[in-house]
């Protein structure tokens, strides 16, 4: 009959015969050293296994029979042999629970531990997430261990199915390892505002796989590590400072130095706008039906929307004062007297 699924599982070794120089008591020390590891759990998982298939296989061959007597006392001997192997299982189980817990514990000291050291925040949250990782990789060993997977088998089946895996999981490592690139070169940092992606957001989280962006209107983006790292990236608030454009036309009529005067005066009545490097009234072309300028202030970079509206606000108040007019496009239509008497006619 074929065995059943934990029996082709946990197939007992042979006993092999003692090497030579080694007696069977020097034999016997070695497999009781392993007694307080793992090993002797696996082993025991093992034959638990092994005992519960076959009383399975008796159970079931009893019930086909109609030997209820015996189906009874396989049925027994299956309870026995199960339960040992169904505790194992349970165990492993809470040892994947707890590494989950301790994890996200050792996750938040070392947050906490960075942040007191006055570490970089983009470093803080990748090795906190790094060392979170790192436990509940170990658990998970752990609880295969203790659940009666050999380790070293299942380590052996994961090496031969590596390229498979690397295969099914190159757009997750390819993640991984631009998050690694992204921590090296640093193009940016938690709370910086960036464009990647066609998206204008405010960077809040850098994980080892993914970055969570903050819009302007309070939408979250999660984005890729890999789709970041491989595009262009605008960090908007890098430097400290940023410089302010504002254009606007003026009509044709109006004197050009008392233009740039009201423009240079309008400048001075923003707070916000740096007297260093100093505003520039730009001269920019003569348009189709305008003379357009281009004003140029300076502002630290968090005051840079603050001062853009009130240093358009102040341009349009002050033209209005001087009487500059601010021309917008039209069109002049000529109509010939001849041609429309003609019409009339």
């Amino acid at each position: 009959m074929a065995m059943l699924g934990y029996e082709a599982w946990y197939i007992q070794p042979e006993e092999s015969a003692p090497e030579e120089g080694q007696t069977a008591d020097t034999q016997a020390g070695e497999e009781a050293a392993t007694e307080d590891g793992i090993p002797a759990v696996t082993n025991e998982t093992r034959e638990a296994a092994n005992e519960a298939a076959t009383a399975g296989e008796e159970a079931f061959s009893a019930l086909m029979s109609g030997d209820t007597e015996a189906a009874g006392v396989a049925a027994r001997k299956l309870l026995d042999g199960a339960l040992p192997l169904l505790t194992n299982i349970g165990i492993g189980i809470v040892i994947v629970i707890v590494a989950l817990f301790i994890a996200g514990r050792v996750r938040s000291i070392v947050l906490k531990t960075m942040r007191k050291a006055r570490v970089d925040e983009t470093l803080g949250s990748f090795f906190s997430q790094l060392a979170k990782w790192a436990i509940i990789g170990i658990g998970l060993v752990s609880a295969i261990g203790y659940m009666g997977v050999p380790t070293a088998s299942f380590a052996a089946v994961i090496g031969g199915a590596s390229l498979a895996i690397g295969l099914a999981f190159q757009g997750s490592l390819g993640n991984l390892a631009a998050g690694v690139m992204l921590l090296i070169f640093r193009p940016f940092k938690i709370g910086d505002v960036v464009q990647v992606g066609g998206v204008t957001a405010k960077v809040t989280q850098i994980d080892l796989f993914t970055t969570m962006l903050d819009t302007p209107d309070n939408r979250r983006i999660i984005m890729p590590n890999g789709n970041i790292f491989g595009n262009e990236i605008e960090n908007i608030t890098f430097h400290p400072t940023r410089r302010v454009d504002v254009e606007v036309g003026t009509e044709y009529p109006a004197d050009l130095d008392k233009v740039r005067e009201v423009l240079m005066g309008a400048t001075k009545k923003i707070e916000g706008v740096l007297t260093d490097p100093v505003p520039v009234i730009y001269l920019k072309e003569l348009g189709g039906s305008s003379i357009n300028w281009a004003v140029r202030a300076w502002s630290n970079t968090a005051d840079y929307w603050a001062v853009k509206e009130k240093l358009t606000r102040q341009i349009k108040y002050d033209l209005d004062a001087a009487e500059i007019g601010i021309p917008f496009p039209q069109m002049d239509v000529h109509i010939d007297g001849k041609v429309l008497s003609g019409s009339a006619e």
